[in-house]
């Protein structure tokens, strides 16, 4: 089946099936008054109600009110510093990290995600788990986690991973076969059957 075009009379089933760049998704949206605000998931949510109901959603997802008052910008911190609800990444914490664990500081992604998601722990619990990162990252069989949204990433990874003797010249080649297709995007071996029509 060709690739249909995604327009507002496209099915949601032909939506949910087949992959769409973040791009493609904000062209629609414009196109149809969506706002475009947001990650790709974020987008392809309201894309599905619009397709759904024909309703536009406007509301963007509320996040829980802080109670912490303090202030990550210019209070001193120490490893005994308590990560608040309200914590957020600035010079300030930049400069503590660099202080407490050297110039080779610096954040990443499972780190700040790390930090979003421990509230209540110290400074300290944030430098050794820093450092547990640090020490994962130069082993090398460690992968870094890809995000669900980068669909691309993963299937390249996986792919190159399955085939060690093949390039990402071709990995590329069998994700664009693929993407085209209905269904999901992960890499599957007998993507290796896949011919261009």
């Amino acid at each position: 089946m060709n690739r249909p075009v995604l327009d507002k009379n496209i099915t949601l089933d032909d939506f949910n099936n087949f992959y769409w760049l973040k791009e493609e998704l904000i062209e629609f949206c414009r196109k149809n008054g969506i706002p475009t605000w947001g990650g790709k998931i974020e987008i392809a949510e309201r894309i599905r109600e619009f397709l759904t109901t024909g309703k536009i959603s406007r509301n963007k997802i509320k996040k829980s009110k802080s109670t912490s008052t303090f202030d990550w910008d210019n209070e001193t911190l120490s490893r005994e510093t308590i990560i608040s609800d309200n914590y957020k990444n600035g010079e300030n914490v930049r400069r503590f990290f660099l202080t407490e664990i050297g110039s080779h500081f610096s954040f990443n992604i499972v780190f700040m995600k790390w930090l979003k998601e421990n509230k209540g722990k110290t400074l300290n619990d944030a430098i050794v788990e820093w450092n547990r990162i640090h020490t994962l990252k130069k082993d090398k069989n460690y992968e870094s986690e890809i995000a669900p949204q980068f669909e691309y990433n993963r299937y390249m990874r996986a792919f190159l991973k399955d085939n060690p003797t093949m390039s990402s010249k071709d990995a590329m080649k069998f994700w664009k076969l693929k993407s085209a297709l209905r269904g999901s995007n992960e890499y599957e071996r007998t993507d290796l059957l896949l011919t261009a029509k």
